[in-house]
């Protein structure tokens, strides 16, 4: 199947209904009735994807702002927020400005933004958002086919797990995505600037803001492999978060599809009884998995995934650092469970390991060594001295159940709901 036809495949099947928003409006009407009643000089509208007209068919929230007049512009807006949608009993999350929470038929985030004409004149990052959404719409309103574009880019890097700026994923943002495939003017030219045109470090600046971003920006701007120059905010890197780690991933996945085109690259690779099947099927005879489902603290998902990526590093490091042979691992988070898993190549290894010393001719060293072991555990290969020492985890199962008993994971998790233990 040539590329064309996968993409316009891709375009169906990630192309939402638009009668899946029925209810959104009516959920702006209460607002704004709130706002009315509170005779606040205020307005509510959409905001992000929906706005933009580029949100997937699955998985998406639905974002408001509640604009505040300028003449507030030394008030509390999220105190005076809260105080609005207190019929509507929200939950509060924590945020550069708080913001609220309303869960039904959709999750609503409602976020409190000033009304700015630029961004010198922005009190938060976020009182750019609405001309963020402005930007894209005007884009659009030109070449309407870019929204199917943008939608491919944000699919893409979901499934490539490269896709959200928060800190537990290090990816790129929707809104730098919009950014991208504007200024390259599809998915498919973006894609491949990325596979032949990225190297090391990429500076791209759509408007031509900045003579040379590498100097003009501040320092702490281009720790990124990837300087995108906001538009709408030249004194900003709207890729600051995206980490080497995930700039080479899309790099090494975008070759990866132009060179052999497939639809699944475009499929979100759910943890299931499936997928676990496969993972295994894939390791050698003997392996063994482990599936940790966690229930992630009642935070904000940005800090509550950051913890769940901890506890995921932390039993990785523990499990290769009692010498067993980790095949695959990995991990998928979600707003209300964690799932981690994690295959070695035996479930339970030699009651004693090789324990390198000195080279025999580094007497001082050797010395030292031979002393510090019994002299029965000693013996020399290869010219250096070794010692045999007894493990003290030589067994996955408990070595696991006892990781998870940890204080580091308890304090960074609300609870392990379950444990899996499969043998190929």
């Amino acid at each position: 199947m040539d590329v064309v036809t996968i993409l316009d495949d891709a375009k169906d099947s990630i192309r939402p209904d638009p009668k899946s928003l029925v209810g959104v409006d009516v959920f702006v009407k209460k607002i704004r009735d709130l706002i009315k009643k509170n005779k606040i000089d205020a307005v509510c509208m959409k905001g992000g994807s929906i706005a933009k007209g580029t949100f997937l068919k699955k998985g998406f929230d639905v974002d408001l702002f509640v604009q505040f007049d300028p003449k507030y512009e030394k008030e509390d807006l999220s105190a005076m927020l809260g105080k609005m949608l207190a019929p509507l009993n929200p939950s509060e999350l924590h945020g550069s400005r708080n913001y609220f929470q309303v869960k039904n038929k959709f999750v609503f985030e409602i976020i409190p933004v000033l009304k700015v004409k630029d961004y010198k004149h922005a009190k938060n990052v976020t009182d750019m958002s609405p001309l963020h959404v402005e930007y894209v719409r005007k884009h659009l309103k030109l070449k309407p086919f870019l929204a199917d574009e943008i939608r491919l880019a944000k699919q893409f890097c979901k499934s490539i797990g490269v896709y959200g700026a928060e800190s537990y994923i290090s990816g790129l943002s929707g809104h730098v995505l919009d950014i991208l495939v504007i200024h390259h003017g599809s998915f498919l030219n973006l894609l491949t600037a990325i596979a032949n045109g990225w190297g090391s470090k990429k500076v791209i600046d759509p408007e031509l803001h900045l003579d040379d971003p590498e100097k003009e920006l501040d320092k702490s701007k281009r720790v990124s492999p990837l300087i995108l120059v906001d538009p709408l905010q030249p004194d900003r890197n709207a890729a600051a978060a995206l980490s080497a780690e995930k700039y080479e991933r899309l790099k090494r996945k975008a070759r990866e599809f132009l060179k052999e085109p497939s639809i699944d690259y475009f499929k979100i690779q759910e943890y299931n009884a499936a997928f676990f099947k496969k993972k295994l099927k894939e390791a050698e005879e003997n392996a063994i998995m482990m599936i940790v489902y966690a229930e992630p603290l009642e935070k904000k998902i940005d800090v509550s995934g950051a913890k769940m990526l901890k506890v995921f590093e932390y039993i990785k490091k523990e499990i290769t650092g009692c010498d067993f042979t980790l095949y695959s691992s990995g991990w998928q988070f979600k707003q209300t469970q964690g799932i981690l898993y994690f295959i070695v190549k035996n479930e339970t290894l030699a009651e004693f390991r090789e324990h390198a010393g000195p080279p025999v001719r580094s007497k001082k060293f050797y010395k030292q060594f031979i002393t510090k072991h019994p002299e029965e555990t000693l013996f020399i290969k290869d010219k250096k001295v070794y010692a045999l020492v007894k493990r003290k985890n030589r067994t996955i199962r408990p070595l696991i159940k006892k990781l998870l008993a940890s204080v580091y994971v308890n304090e960074r998790t609300k609870k392990i709901i379950k444990i899996e233990f499969l043998r190929k």
